[in-house]
């Protein structure tokens, strides 16, 4: 068996819209096309002891052991391998249950898809799945495991922490899109202008004061004592000789922990000699010069939690260790406590095994015990001497506990260090009582605590911590979204796209959109480019200047990584035509028009699906969506368009020379179309059905039909404003048209409008683009024949797997095939055949280049017209 291919989908995607995390990997079975399950010995018995587990597995049985069921009668490994990708994960740690598999058109090759948590995992999943399957083939041994492990180093490698991930989920479960900002724990939550943005557990609204406070020990303890909040008594110390300074002042017992630390890291507890404060002075050393030595207090370690203000967790955390039994040595208590299945690897499970490292050893030999010393029964041995849960401690919910007046000291202390998510570490007997009668103290205050003890507790009741985060980003009645409307289609994208983003302009919104040439907010291009994938529009989501976004939205993009946003306002379906037919396992208009839809069938339940009422496909995909839909049309006189309209529905029309809005049989004219420019004077149809489009659904959205026409009005085709978009540079003798119709369709509608256009000599400079098929490429040079007099055939791009002369011959069949007498000339590059068309124009002459390079054809006509505007020549 070859992987062809593996890629991510990270959005709605053909395949779900509601599963946006997904691998789909393109497999050839080779030979073992031939073989299903049912014909390879032994391999059910052999996939059955692997995975046991298995059994689990409904399939499409729908019922317990219904895929082993599938196994039996005999089932292609393409779908055993989906099943395997789901298992491996699942036995990782990452429970997953989706997946698809079908056969392509090309025989014994078939799309495997499966669901993801971390998307590095499921791409290791995609190989290991086809390797064990191999295995199991073969008879062969595999070690399982080892993948395993692998894909939870690769999970605790790439994985958003426990702390930052349980606020993920909190936003997830309110509907709250989100974006991670680079590899690391940065997450913006929201889009565009609402967002907001947190990294672990500081967000946009902390303080960085109040986390330089913090992080300054000396600083934090001088402003508690300043507020008469109890902290312990000690000093900072830099040498042996200013530790000896403190020791005398404060005397035994003591800790050491470096000014700067975090976790625990550095810190020697209950040093009660001074031959082991000057060994943790060095320890502490090694995480900073600058050490604070404490006395240390008698009691128990707790973390009070405080979020906006607000108390809302509190815990006791107890470090690693192990109780005695009377015969079993340390190592093997500790061996023995790692097989919790609540303990795992890292951060995947509520609480971590225990590693054996410095500081065990070190408590260890304070009493002269080692791991292989056996403890007695009920004796607690202490591993170590901080109570943190990534090296094995435990925590136990004291939230309802607590005395009014140490929820008052917490929440107090939040204040005065400044913190809207405070971490305070408290050592007392016990938060029953007040902190000033049992004698307990501060220990530290934390900028950016762990939640995971209180998201998880050992013991007690497990709190949701991060619900008050979201409350705190996100109180009632902010917005988390911006308006986003969606542009697909196979032509006329970006113009619709264009033409709305102007109109949200004129509306006092700051629009950030995209398109085939570049990313742009408020007419500033951020990027140059084809941006119509979802790379594209997170681009403009992620902009924290954006309030309103129009997206360009492109077949590529969907097919290679799903939508770059979770669902849209409004979205639009421009036409659904002949174009990249054969590419992608998309080969007839039904299998693009899926594509499409899944723009569409992203859209929120109480938005608008804006469809073109003159294409049949679009006509269909309105039949299966969950939101509303409106359709647009160049004949109010259609039965389709004559059947919505007695139903009372809306719809745009272009009737009388009007672009109108009908709701029922009543008419909402916006304006003439030969006043809007974008038309051509009216004689560019499918620009007016561009309109339509754009108009219908700015309507819809709520815009003002006023604030529309003016709009319509004032958008200016030109090459600045649409590039490539029926760009006319006239002349003074003869015009230059520039477009970027590359199919059928596009030339169609360049073809009607040229019907319109007296000339004394009409030509065309033409090419192919190799990855279409031999009847889209002859199409289009037969329709070039019918439309032109003289044709330039140029062909130095694309080729895609072609050779020049092979594409070159296919328009020449496409002209012949037309019956009409036309003279061509073929000249490779653009540049020169532009210029040559330029420099040999007739007067009256009218020169219709149809580039796919639509700047360089721009630059080269302009930089003509300039001259003859500067020199009278050209």
């Amino acid at each position: 068996m070859k992987i062809i291919k593996v890629q991510a989908l990270r959005g709605p995607n053909i395949w779900s819209i509601q599963r946006k995390k997904l691998i789909q990997m393109r497999l050839d079975l080779e030979e073992m096309e031939q073989f299903p399950t049912n014909k390879i010995d032994g391999f059910k018995e052999r996939i059955e002891a692997m995975f046991p587990s298995m059994i689990e597995h409904r399939c499409s049985e729908g019922c317990r052991g219904g895929f082993f069921s599938r196994v039996e009668r005999g089932t292609w490994m393409g779908h055993v391998i989906e099943h395997i990708a789901l298992e491996i994960q699942s036995l990782a740690g990452m429970e997953t249950g989706f997946g698809r598999t079908r056969e392509t058109k090309t025989p014994g090759t078939y799309n495997v898809v499966f669901s993801y948590t971390e998307e590095n995992v499921g791409l290791f999943a995609a190989e290991s799945s086809v390797a064990i399957a191999e295995a199991l083939i073969a008879g062969t041994e595999y070690d399982v495991n080892a993948d395993l492990q692998k894909m939870r180093e690769i999970r605790e490698r790439v994985r958003l922490g426990p702390s930052t991930g349980s606020i993920v989920e909190e936003a997830v479960s309110r509907d709250i899109p989100w974006i991670r900002l680079g590899t690391n724990s940065l997450v913006q939550l929201g889009y565009g202008i609402n967002q907001m943005r947190f990294q672990a557990t500081i967000t946009c609204k902390t303080s960085s004061i109040a986390v330089d406070i913090a992080c300054n020990k000396e600083q934090t303890k001088k402003m508690l004592e300043m507020a008469s909040i109890p902290v312990a008594s000690g000093s900072i110390c830099v040498d042996e000789e200013s530790l000896a300074e403190v020791i005398q002042k404060i005397g035994y017992p003591i800790v050491l922990k470096p000014l700067g630390g975090n976790h625990g890291k550095g810190a020697s507890i209950n040093v009660t000699n001074w031959e082991d404060a000057v060994s943790g002075l060095a320890f502490a050393q090694a995480y900073g010069k600058r050490v604070i030595v404490e006395k240390f207090i008698t009691g128990f370690d707790f973390r009070i939690l405080v979020i906006d203000n607000k108390l809302v967790a509190a815990a006791k955390r107890v470090p690693a260790h192990v109780i005695g039994n009377g015969t079993d040595s340390i190592q093997q208590l500790i061996d023995t406590t790692n097989l919790d299945p609540r303990r795992g690897y890292g951060h995947e499970n509520v609480l971590t095994q225990i590693d054996v490292d410095r500081d065990t050893e070190d408590l260890l030999e304070k009493l002269n015990y080692t791991l292989e010393t056996i403890p007695r029964i009920g004796e607690i041995v202490f591993l170590k001497s901080t109570a943190n849960l990534s090296t094995g401690g435990t925590s136990v919910d004291v939230t309802d506990m607590m005395h009014p007046e140490n929820i008052f000291l917490a929440e107090r202390i939040s204040r005065v260090i400044g913190l809207d998510v405070c971490g305070v570490d408290i050592m007392a007997e016990n938060l029953t009582q007040p902190l000033k009668e049992n004698g307990g103290v501060i220990l530290e205050v934390n900028a950016a605590p762990g939640f995971r003890m209180h998201l998880a507790p050992s013991e007690g009741l497990p709190r949701n911590v991060a619900a008050p985060v979201i409350d705190m980003l996100y109180p009632p009645g902010k917005s988390c979204r911006i308006p986003i409307i969606a542009v697909t289609g196979t032509n006329g994208k970006t113009t619709t796209t264009r033409l709305l983003a102007h109109i949200v302009k004129n509306n006092g919104f700051k629009v950030g959109f995209t398109t085939s040439d570049g990313i742009y907010v408020q007419n500033h291009m951020m990027e140059k480019g084809d941006t119509t994938g979802p790379l594209s529009a997170e681009y403009i989501l992620r902009d924290p200047t954006v309030e309103f976004a129009v997206l360009e939205t492109a077949r590529g993009g969907i097919l290679r990584s799903g939508l770059g946003f979770s669902r849209c306002d409004i979205g639009i379906v421009t036409n659904i035509q002949e174009d990249h037919l054969g590419l992608s396992d998309i080969h007839t208009l039904d299998d693009l028009a899926r594509v499409k839809a899944t723009v569409v069938k992203s859209i929120k339940k109480n938005g608008w699906a804006v469809l073109n009422g003159d294409d049949e496909h679009c006509i269909k995909l309105g039949k299966d969506l969950n939101c509303n839909v409106a359709y647009f049309s160049l004949s109010e006189d259609s039965d389709f368009i004559k059947k919505l309209c007695a139903e009372g529905k809306t719809v745009a029309v272009y009737e009388n020379g009007y672009i109108t809005i009908k709701k029922g049989e009543w008419k909402i004219r916006i304006e003439r179309a030969t006043h809007v420019p974008l038309t051509l004077g009216g004689k560019a149809k499918f620009m007016i059905a561009n309109v339509l489009a754009a108009t219908l659904a700015s309507y819809l959205w709520g815009f003002k039909t006023e604030d529309i026409s003016l709009s319509l009005q004032t958008f200016i085709p030109s090459a600045a404003q649409t590039p490539g978009r029926m760009n006319i540079f006239e002349f003074k003798k003869f015009k230059v048209l520039i477009d970027f119709a590359h199919n059928a369709s596009g030339y169609k509608g360049v073809e009607e409008y040229l019907q319109s256009v007296d000339a004394t000599k009409k030509i065309g400079i033409i090419a192919g683009v190799g990855d279409r098929r031999d009847e889209d490429i002859r199409e289009c040079a037969n329709i070039a024949a019918r439309m032109f007099d003289h044709i330039i055939i140029r062909q130095e791009k694309y080729l895609r797997g072609r050779t020049e002369d092979e594409i070159i011959n296919l328009i020449l069949d496409g002209i012949k095939a037309s019956g009409k007498t036309v003279t061509y000339e073929i000249i490779p590059k653009e540049t020169e055949a532009i210029k040559h068309a330029i420099n040999s124009a007739e007067e009256g002459s009218f020169i219709t280049a149809l580039s796919d390079v639509v700047t360089n054809a721009i630059d080269i006509v302009q930089e003509y017209l300039d001259k003859e505007n500067e020199h009278g020549v050209v």
